[in-house]
């Protein structure tokens, strides 16, 4: 994108998005596990530049203006959690005989339209937009109190939310015999408070700030530990699962927001792949590590496991504040 330009870059990533899309259509009707596996890589490196569109949403607007930007984008992800499995649901059977297989033609259409859209769009600030990918070093850029402070905690945010997550099926399917449909009532609504905030969030950081809608979302997460730690049952995981969603947005959100006013116009995409890379490991270590820790601990103990994160989140919007006082 540095090079290219943004439009390039989300074009490539729908078309390679929407071949992948094919070969996982073609593994599965040939019943190829490792091509599956390979299919899905492949769908990861599109899903890298797709997480991208946020950035995007920030630079096309003011200053102020960026929370509530970052608020909407995400508020499409609510949509995409309703319609996303109906349409597989419906299009599983498309192809006679071959289960899922239409499922993933179907994600092949959807994946190509951001490239049919966007080969009609025109920046009329494109040869103001700056391209560089020089700047400060990493190093220096990590230094700033407030850098560090928003990757901090959209980073930890995203870990801790992953990690419950992809535990909570295990631990109400596997271990406490909850059904099925009892399980994805709990994940839908999970991810209804993960992306329902996103209607006042943008606000809420206008006329209050990153420190308080951080704050806000520590205290989401420690609501959602506390309901979960007491008892497993139904009500618990759902009511701690919701809350889990809305401390993930409002870091998130607070976070994201932050960053893209720490960096300079020629450090964009710089800060940007440094971010989305810290972010996105730490969510990759958080859902890796969950089956594995609630097999060896408890569901308790793996909600008192996240409390060490909060905790970090905290001392670092404390340093960059007294950073900024001294």
């Amino acid at each position: 994108m540095s090079k290219f330009g943004r439009k390039f870059g989300f074009i490539s990533a729908s078309i390679a998005s929407s071949l992948s899309s094919l070969l996982a259509a073609y593994s599965v009707s040939i019943e190829s596990f490792m091509l599956f596996c390979i299919s899905c890589l492949l769908m990861g490196v599109g899903m890298a530049f797709v997480h991208q569109y946020r950035f995007a949403a920030s630079e096309s607007v003011d200053k102020e203006n960026i929370p509530k930007a970052v608020s909407i984008i995400l508020l499409a992800g609510i949509l995409s959690a309703f319609i996303g499995p109906n349409i597989a649901n419906l299009s599983k059977d498309l192809i006679f005989d071959q289960l899922y297989v239409g499922s993933y033609l179907t994600l092949a259409c959807l994946n190509i339209l951001p490239a049919i859209l966007l080969a009609f769009f025109k920046n009329i600030d494109e040869s103001k937009e700056n391209r560089s990918f020089k700047g400060r070093s990493y190093k220096e850029l990590i230094s700033q109190p407030r850098f560090l402070q928003a990757i901090v905690a959209s980073a930890f945010a995203y870990a801790i939310m992953a990690f419950l997550m992809t535990a909570t099926p295990i631990s109400m399917h596997i271990n406490e015999k909850f059904s099925l449909n009892e399980t994805g009532i709990v994940l839908q609504w999970h991810i209804v408070g993960m992306f329902l905030p996103s209607l006042i969030t943008g606000r809420l950081i206008q006329k209050y700030g990153h420190n308080i809608i951080m704050y806000c979302g520590i205290s989401f997460f420690l609501i959602s530990f506390l309901i979960g730690y007491f008892d497993q049952i139904f009500l618990n995981y759902l009511i701690s699962l919701i809350f889990l969603g809305m401390g993930w947005n409002f870091l998130f959100i607070s976070g994201t927001s932050l960053l893209v006013i720490t960096y300079r116009s020629e450090e964009k995409y710089k800060a940007q792949g440094f971010n989305d890379l810290a972010v996105f490991s730490t969510q990759a270590l958080g859902a890796l590590s969950a089956g594995f820790l609630l097999n060896i601990t408890s569901w308790q103990t793996i909600n008192l496991i996240c409390l060490p994160f909060l905790a970090i989140i905290v001392l670092t919007i404390w340093r960059a504040n007294r950073s900024e006082h001294s």
